[in-house]
């Protein structure tokens, strides 16, 4: 079987990583020459918009399925009417605009935080007056990690932060002074069947994600799951699916979902029965779904910028290295490594030294009062 991955990053590497032992072999289409996943099957260096070389993508492949949201929805469904992809373009379409995106979670009745269409400055203005300040302005499209967002908090912020979009179509969602981010990872067969993973607490700086540690057994959970079935079983979606969340009290507002796997699920790679990339090509591909449940405590740090020393890293009890091959660039995911504990104690001790050696000193201290309580 040949899987066909529209994207050639660290997502569709992992992705080829998981299916390698499972006999399947890759085809990546991606501009990029240095794409990291080249290495572990077939390079189709080209635009995603070529026509010619969905073509020849559909026609080597089995099945296809895509890496990240920014690719152009047209090419999905040019490359639907060629081979079966998954998930579907009509879930990209959703996905990759946010303005969509939050009309179909009001649709579902999944909470947001409230939020305004903003096409023009005119609009920028009716928006600040509908919804409040503190607020984010984001493009409606291709933003990720941060970048394609500006914080309006005063009216001094209204110009910057609309020349800092280009004056692009965007959404401006009230700032939620929330208790804590987590995301859950699911993944849904043809056959409509669903499983879960357990939610994952996130850390963010500058907004990317830095950190991540699982949280089996989170009293959020079960809300968690009733909103990413209403969206999985709305889009007839196949495949791995991520809903990030804000918790607010005992409340979770739906942030955004990814129709992929996700970064915030790196830990399932060791700290699961079957990893989300695996699931996903299962899931893509037919098969039988693999178990979700967490195998003792895990967690996942990020190494943005620059990798760390590997045996350093390796050092640490638990720790499991990815290094994903890229040149090192400031703001750029090199790497992750995911770590694994029988207990909780031990979970904090490896993390504490993975983030002293990953990322700032004052993220290394203060993960403790946020999230260890909730583990123990």
């Amino acid at each position: 079987m040949i899987v066909g991955i529209v994207g050639g990053g660290q997502l569709a590497r992992m992705l080829a990583l998981a299916g390698c032992p499972l006999g399947l072999k890759f085809i990546f289409l991606d501009p990029d020459p240095e794409a990291c996943a080249a290495p572990l099957g077939q390079h189709l260096r080209g635009r995603y918009d070529d026509w010619a070389l969905l073509a020849r993508l559909a026609r080597e492949v089995d099945v296809a399925t895509y890496e990240f949201e920014n690719v152009p929805e047209e090419s999905i469904g040019v490359l639907s009417e060629l081979v079966a992809v998954h998930p579907n373009a009509n879930v990209l379409a959703v996905a990759r605009d946010r303005l969509r995106e939050k009309a179909l979670f009001r649709e579902l009745a999944v909470p947001t935080p409230r939020f305004a269409a903003v096409h023009t400055r005119a609009d920028l203005e009716r928006a600040v007056a509908k919804i409040g300040l503190p607020a984010v302005l984001k493009k409606r499209t291709l933003g990720y990690d941060g970048k394609g967002q500006a914080v309006l908090r005063s009216a001094g912020d209204f110009d910057a932060g609309w020349a800092r979009l280009g004056g692009a179509r965007s959404i401006l969602e009230r700032f939620v002074p929330f208790d804590r981010e987590v995301s859950l990872i699911a993944v849904r067969g043809g056959n409509g069947e669903i499983l879960f993973y357990p939610l994952a607490e996130n850390t963010h700086r500058d907004g990317v994600l830095r950190f991540s540690v699982s949280r089996p057994g989170d009293p959020m959970q079960a809300l968690a799951e009733d909103y990413a079935r209403r969206l999985l079983d709305t889009l007839d979606y196949v495949g791995v699916f991520a809903l990030e969340l804000f918790q607010v009290g005992e409340t979770l507002l739906a942030n955004e979902m990814a129709p992929r796997v996700h970064n915030s699920g790196h830990w399932t790679i060791e700290g699961a029965e079957t990893s989300q990339f695996e699931n996903h090509l299962r899931a893509v591909l037919g098969w039988p779904l693999g178990p979700t449940t967490a195998r003792g405590y895990a967690a996942m740090v990020n190494f943005i910028g620059v990798e760390p020393d590997a045996a350093q890293v390796l050092a640490i009890p638990g720790v499991h290295l990815h290094a994903y091959g890229k040149a090192a660039r400031q703001g750029r995911k090199l790497g992750h490594a995911t770590l694994r504990a029988e207990n909780a104690r031990a979970l904090h001790a490896g993390l504490d030294r993975l983030l002293a050696l990953a990322s700032p000193v004052k993220e290394a201290h203060d993960h403790r009062d946020s999230t260890e309580s909730r583990v123990a």
